[in-house]
């Protein structure tokens, strides 16, 4: 029986429209549309545009895809940096995008002809082509200057059933199931030998068994009660504001916080300010100091806030988190990956000449810190994440191996806006939750501070754009996720996989090829005899013409 699936290919121009509506679909799927079976059919929607296609109508294909992507989907990068570097980062990661759809149209060429069986067409291409879109996603999240990982498919399903993946195979493993099982759902469709009941049975069966894996487990060791507080000052990168007006907002925010303590007979054992949650740095500035020195003091448990510090000469500056206690700083993290061209220029000679206004007003380059993800915080550990630190994996990893008990994520969202920065972002912070059993804490100068378990819910919060304080006593997570101990060796393995049996496949195609040329040349050429004309009268000519006026014709 046949195993060969229906071929199909759609028309260039037909291709193009998909997938420019591709892109606005698969936005839809992520927060703050939140849709996310949406996430789904946006990659249905490419991986459909993709089949049949040659190389340079995939990379259009792929880069009109990733244009329409991105351009929505981080247009929040415009209320801060304006048109051009939106411009400039959506065409960088468009063109991730097509390449990385070239590499999928390959797959689905050469894929099947080496590996043609049912299994080969509905088994392994689609987890080749999951396998090239993870190593898309790595590659882009990691270069250049040190990527941008925003946008990766599991980021959009914080909210859905497949959101519990993400502890077992973390945040790349899951981008590669999604992909994989739209895939394998798309080869099933086109699969013409096999009945359409078939089909949509082993489709069902396909997607119960991805979601029928169970929760981790979480377990936890003891409590520690945080409090949170979110200042709504002035703290975007164009506000107007006076020296210590970052400090006051903070100290405003907390008005109300001792009657509540009182009144509910509760003892904190951690205060928790933004990133940019003072913009006097206390290990400088004397009334810094005595503020922080208060905070702590009167509420008998240690601040830990956003500063921006430096090096006795200056030359060395930082994006920090201080922890303050006993009349100093008793441990401290620095960013580790500032934001290329919003916290530092890279390479500033060489990009200057293309937009001097916009170079310039990044007037001083942090530096990259070098100390621990996980800080001592009493009698817990505390692993901190800094703005866009939440979305680097490996960052999260370290910080679970040093042994973190609860994730203290501060963030500066003021220059975002309400803009869908502030929930993506969020929703980055629910999965890092889910994905190390571990609950976090998410503090913003102005959005989306909340409280998250373990189990990626969320527990408590101020309300967006005012001033307040959270206080909840969290469970301080213990043991260690599959995704924690696995999760970067199954994004490299799938990643590789993927691209490896592409290359076998090219390679065994270009065997096959080089072997028919050496029979065709091998085989001896037939003889040709000439014919030999049977004995007979002479034949002239002018008796094989029907017209003898013909004979004339030509022998003139």
């Amino acid at each position: 029986m046949p195993t060969r699936a229906t071929d199909f290919r759609l028309p260039l121009g037909v291709a193009v429209l998909v997938a420019a509506a591709a892109g606005v679909v698969l936005d839809a799927g992520f927060p703050d549309g939140d849709v996310w079976p949406l996430a789904f059919v946006g990659v249905a929607l490419v991986l459909v545009s993709l089949r049949g296609r040659r190389a340079g109508g995939a990379f259009l294909v792929g880069l009109i895809a990733g244009l329409s992507f991105y351009g929505v989907h981080i247009f929040w990068a415009t209320l801060y940096l304006g048109l051009l570097p939106w411009a400039a980062l959506t065409t960088l990661e468009a063109l991730f995008f097509g390449g990385g759809a070239v590499l999928i149209t390959l797959a689905y060429r050469w894929v099947p002809r080496i590996w043609p069986g049912l299994l080969g067409r509905t088994v392994l291409l689609p987890v080749v082509v999951g396998g090239l879109w993870t190593l898309r996603e790595l590659v882009a999240g990691n270069w250049p200057y040190g990527g941008f990982a925003w946008g990766r498919m599991a980021l959009s399903q914080s909210q859905s059933p497949f959101a519990g993946l993400v502890a077992w195979v973390g945040i790349s493993g899951l981008s590669f199931l999604m992909v994989a099982l739209v895939a394998a759902l798309i080869q099933l469709a086109l699969q013409a030998s096999v009945r359409g009941g078939t089909r949509a049975l082993a489709g069902a069966i396909a997607v119960v068994a991805v979601l029928a894996v169970p929760a981790w487990p979480t377990t936890s060791s003891g409590t520690a009660t945080i409090a949170g507080v979110q200042g709504n000052g002035p703290a975007g990168y164009f506000d107007q504001r006076e020296r210590g007006d970052l400090l006051s907002s903070q100290v405003e925010a907390m008005t109300g916080l001792p009657t509540y303590l009182r009144e509910n007979d509760i003892d904190l054992d951690l205060v928790v300010w933004p990133e940019g949650g003072t913009d006097l740095d206390p290990t400088r500035d004397a009334y810094g100091a005595y503020v922080f020195d208060a905070i702590s003091d009167g509420y008998d448990a240690p601040l830990l806030s956003g500063a921006i510090t430096q090096s006795d000469d200056g030359e060395v500056v930082h994006n920090s988190s201080l922890l303050w206690a006993d009349g100093g700083v008793q441990a401290q993290y620095d960013k580790k990956h500032p934001i290329p061209f919003g916290e530092y220029v890279p390479d500033r000679a060489f990009w200057r000449p293309f937009a001097p206004d916009l170079i310039d007003l990044i007037a001083r380059d942090y530096t990259p810190g070098t100390r621990p993800e996980a800080i001592d915080v009493g009698d817990f550990v505390a692993g901190i994440s800094i703005c866009f630190d939440i979305v680097d994996d490996q960052l999260v990893t370290n910080m679970m191996r040093d042994g973190a008990q609860v994730i203290i994520a501060q963030t500066n969202n003021a220059d975002f806006g309400d803009t869908d920065e502030n929930a993506q972002q969020l929703a980055i912070a629910r999965l890092r939750a889910i994905e190390t059993a571990r609950p976090v804490v998410n503090v913003s100068t102005v959005a989306s501070s909340r409280v998250i378990d373990a189990d990626g819910r969320i527990v408590a919060g101020v309300r967006d754009f005012t001033a307040g304080t959270m206080v909840h006593t969290i469970e301080l997570g213990t043991g260690t996720t599959p995704a924690v101990v696995d999760s970067r060796a199954i994004e490299l393995l799938v990643s590789f996989f993927g691209l490896a049996m592409l290359v076998m496949a090219r390679v065994f195609l270009g065997g096959a090829r080089s072997r028919r040329r050496r029979r065709l040349d091998a085989a001896p050429w037939p003889e040709l005899q000439p014919p030999r004309l049977a004995a007979s009268a002479p034949v002239r000519l002018e008796d094989e013409l029907h017209d003898p006026r013909q004979f004339d014709a030509v022998g003139r």
